[in-house]
């Protein structure tokens, strides 16, 4: 399968490189998006939230450390094989990985709205 250096252009399937490993977009349409996000272990995404952007995460394989803030708190639980979270907007969340792990990502098409507040990676503005 062919990377894509323009996400935004891209017709599905294709993959994005990240640095805690990369998304593999199965369905974009301007309905919804498809993605399995693939993790490496002791990887973290960064610590965000999404102003219009409603996803739900599936564990496909492996287990994360999901963070996600609930009154006021960020709290942690593990999610492994086949268990699920719905984050709605602006829900703040982050995962990180256990082990190597494959979530499925189905959510509206919004891909850009991601408002980072913490990145190990440099990413923030």
């Amino acid at each position: 399968m062919a990377e894509h250096p323009s996400a935004r252009d891209a017709r599905p399937p294709y993959r994005v490189d990240k640095p805690w490993g990369y998304e593999l977009v199965w369905a974009r349409t301007d309905r919804y998006v498809g993605k399995i996000l693939h993790i490496e272990p002791g990887q973290v995404l960064s610590l965000q939230y999404h102003n219009r952007k409603d996803e739900t995460i599936h564990v496909l394989k492996g287990e994360i450390i999901f963070r996600v803030q609930e009154g006021g708190e960020l709290r942690e639980r593990r999610m492994r094989e086949g268990e699920s979270y719905h984050i709605t907007p602006p829900t703040v969340h982050q995962m990180e990985a256990v082990t190597a792990a494959d979530l499925l990502e189905a959510s509206t098409p919004e891909v850009d709205d991601v408002v980072r507040l913490k990145d190990r990676y440099g990413r923030v503005p």
